[in-house]
């Protein structure tokens, strides 16, 4: 038998103002993506309306992942902004078309 293999997430959610950044840790994109977006937990996101994804990365080691996440939360704003312009310089929702659109006329995006 196989070992499965897991890949794990770090990601940054901005909010509709562009003014937060939100930075986590997941093992399935989608549906964490989803429960920021449809406003499942509250917490920063809620707050925050942080529901666009503007960057990620991926990692096939957990420790990887969480070192990563937690070095990311410590960089300064503008390192953070410098990080995501260079793979997404218009900073756009990379789940845009995830999922159906009666999810996005909720979001209202």
């Amino acid at each position: 038998m196989m070992p499965t293999e897991h890949i794990y997430y770090v990601y940054f959610m901005q909010s509709t103002s562009r003014r937060a950044l939100y930075i986590g840790m997941t093992s399935n994109l989608h549906r964490r993506v989803y429960q920021h977006k449809t406003k499942e937990f509250r917490g920063f996101t809620f707050d925050y309306d942080s529901v666009r994804l503007v960057y990620w990365e991926s990692y096939d080691d957990v420790h990887k992942a969480i070192g990563r996440e937690k070095q990311l939360k410590r960089w300064r704003r503008e390192k953070k902004l410098w990080l995501i312009a260079r793979t997404n310089p218009q900073f756009r929702d990379l789940s845009a078309d995830w999922y159906g659109k009666e999810v996005i006329r909720a979001w209202g995006t």
